[in-house]
């Protein structure tokens, strides 16, 4: 497993730390300590990252729970060894897909401009599996185009109904083009392999359904949706049957990762 774990350092040497030549600290203040805390409560940890050499120059004190050493003391390499082992190749090849995508599709004053996110599976501290959201926002960008500093948030969302995913999203933060749930199979970002986009899904469905799909996602069954809803159970699997279709999804963990991705439902949902 330690060879799987090089190859993706390996990797992000040759892509990030040798075009990021300078070593320069980010000005963290204390007002982003202050928020940090308030978006990083127990089921969640942020941090960020130097892409000269991958140290982190901040990370939550809630990072503790997941990885189950003292916070000053966990490197970048203590959160990759949390991943799942089945997982590792697939993280590889999405962050082939990440890099492609910030230091050859776009433009340098672009990068600034997008947060990329997935899914995927670590064993906590305790030895417990979770699913886990990542996202992550480039905070600064080199004049060759090299994001520098990344704001990465992990999110625990085992108590939505779905799995990890072979898949990358791509998210404009000012409402521009969005590329979502492209396939990471060649490494490869390709913008012909994404998903329409999130706001075309999003009118596909009706505010009903959308009600239905969080419910979906809370694990709750077409019995407990009807009951919820004061609708026939029926009436909710037709509803559920449909929103498939529409989706082009083939079951709920499917269905939950791809809402969750284009921004239908909320990794803090309750």
């Amino acid at each position: 497993m330690q060879k799987k774990f090089k190859k993706i350092s390996d990797y992000w040497n040759e892509i990030y730390s040798q075009k990021v030549k300078e070593y320069r600290p980010f000005e963290i203040s204390e007002d982003f300590k202050k928020y940090a805390a308030i978006f990083a409560p127990g089921n969640s940890y942020l941090y960020i990252v130097n892409l000269h050499n991958f140290n982190l120059e901040y990370i939550s004190d809630s990072a503790e729970g997941f990885v189950g050493k003292d916070v000053k003391d966990i490197e970048l390499k203590d959160l990759l060894q949390t991943v799942l082992p089945v997982e590792i190749e697939i993280i590889n090849l999405k962050s082939r897909v990440i890099s492609d995508f910030y230091t050859s599709f776009l433009d340098r004053e672009n990068v600034l401009n997008y947060k990329n996110i997935f899914s995927y599976r670590m064993k906590d501290a305790g030895g417990k599996t979770r699913t886990m959201l990542y996202q992550a926002f480039p905070l600064s960008v080199l004049e060759n185009g090299t994001p520098e500093h990344v704001l990465c948030i992990q999110t625990d969302v085992s108590h939505l109904k779905m799995t990890s995913t072979n898949v990358v999203s791509f998210i404009h933060l000012n409402g521009g083009k969005c590329y979502y749930n492209i396939d990471i199979s060649n490494g490869r970002f390709d913008p012909g392999e994404c998903d329409g986009g999130g706001n075309d899904f999003l009118e596909l469905l009706t505010e009903r359904e959308k009600q239905i799909v969080i419910s979906l996602s809370k694990g709750f069954n077409a019995e407990k949706i009807a009951e919820e809803l004061n609708l026939s159970h029926h009436t909710i699997k037709t509803h559920r049957r449909n929103i498939l279709q529409k989706s082009g999804c083939t079951n709920t963990a499917e269905l939950v990762a791809k809402c969750l991705t284009n921004g239908i439902i909320s990794p803090v949902l309750n």
